[in-house]
């Protein structure tokens, strides 16, 4: 069975100020790299508008109406010192969020085995009640939920990797056994949050990595902490935040992982959701910020999703 590529034509309709590090490059970089023969085995899907209304599952009644007020009528209108938010930035959103919607539903339909969407604004900062982090809408967890209420899945991961802990994830799902949440991140680095203390209601694991540290200080987390838990909890359907802002040469972190890092990892989860939930695994793009870094990640990652079909 084949790999899913979603990429998203409208990726440039939400802008940011010049030389913000989160920018329409970041996809171009991405679509360019897997535009190489050796990924022409892909099924690539533009991805559709998907339904802003369903950030109710996951977010306040509010949150929408208050990125609309938020919207400017041209330019750029800022949330936070980080966080922006254009014209079309929502129009981006509402395509992001469809292509992980096409990709849940592909993959549920054994259409295809598993599925990488190249998409911004990234989501995983984005918080119950509120934007930040670069994140407008907290995609993944959409996709959770939508996985759980239209698709019968009893029982969701969401493996995230960026360098960042997904503060905003794990404040959806904290008290949600349903749910489990699994954060390898740099610290200590933004948000600040993500303690290996912190464990929910024993459904989030929480593995901080010292700046510097490389590959092999994170196999040894996954091997020791993440992959045991997200193998005892057996989900219905695995989730991947997937950044590549832990590669060496990014500017917003300091972790020392190489593209064949992001490989094996990709690898690893791949198994375990093999031997759990048929290999249904939905991978979005989160962060990633130096433009090679991101390209040669996402490459080996999507090299590693079609090897597993």
């Amino acid at each position: 069975m084949a790999t899913l590529l979603v990429s998203q034509r409208n990726f440039d309709s939400h802008q940011t100020p010049t030389g913000h590090p989160e920018r329409a490059d970041r996809i171009r970089a991405v679509e360019n790299a897997l535009a190489a023969p050796r990924f022409d085995r892909l099924v690539r899907r533009d991805a559709p508008e998907g339904d802003l209304s369903l950030a109710r599952l996951v977010h306040d009644e509010g949150y929408l109406a208050g990125l609309s007020r938020a919207r400017p009528a041209e330019g750029i209108g800022r949330i936070d010192e980080d966080t922006f938010i254009s014209a079309h930035s929502l129009e981006a959103a509402a395509t992001a969020l469809g292509a992980g919607l096409a990709a849940l539903d592909a993959v549920a339909l054994g259409e295809v085995r598993n599925a990488f969407c190249a998409v911004r604004p990234p989501g995983h900062h984005a918080e119950i009640a509120r934007p930040m982090g670069f994140c407008l809408i907290n995609t993944i967890a959409i996709l959770a939920r939508v996985a759980q209420r239209k698709l019968g899945a009893e029982r969701v991961a969401i493996i995230d990797f960026d360098v960042h802990h997904g503060n905003g994830t794990e404040d959806i799902f904290k008290a949600d056994p349903s749910v489990f949440y699994g954060s390898s991140h740099q610290m200590p680095l933004y948000p600040g949050t993500g303690s290996p203390n912190f464990t929910g209601v024993g459904n989030i694991c929480n593995v901080g990595l010292g700046a510097g540290s490389g590959g092999e200080a994170m196999r040894e987390a996954y091997e020791s902490a993440i992959l045991p838990q997200l193998e005892a909890f057996r989900p219905d359907f695995l989730l991947i935040s997937a950044g590549f802002d832990a590669d060496y040469r990014d500017p917003l972190a300091g972790l020392n992982w190489k593209p064949e890092d992001f490989g094996w990892l990709t690898g690893r989860l791949l198994e375990v959701a093999a031997g759990c939930c048929d290999g249904r695994v939905v991978s979005m793009l989160e962060g990633g910020y130096d433009r090679q870094g991101l390209a040669t990640g996402a490459t080996a990652h999507v090299e590693m999703l079609m090897a597993a079909g």
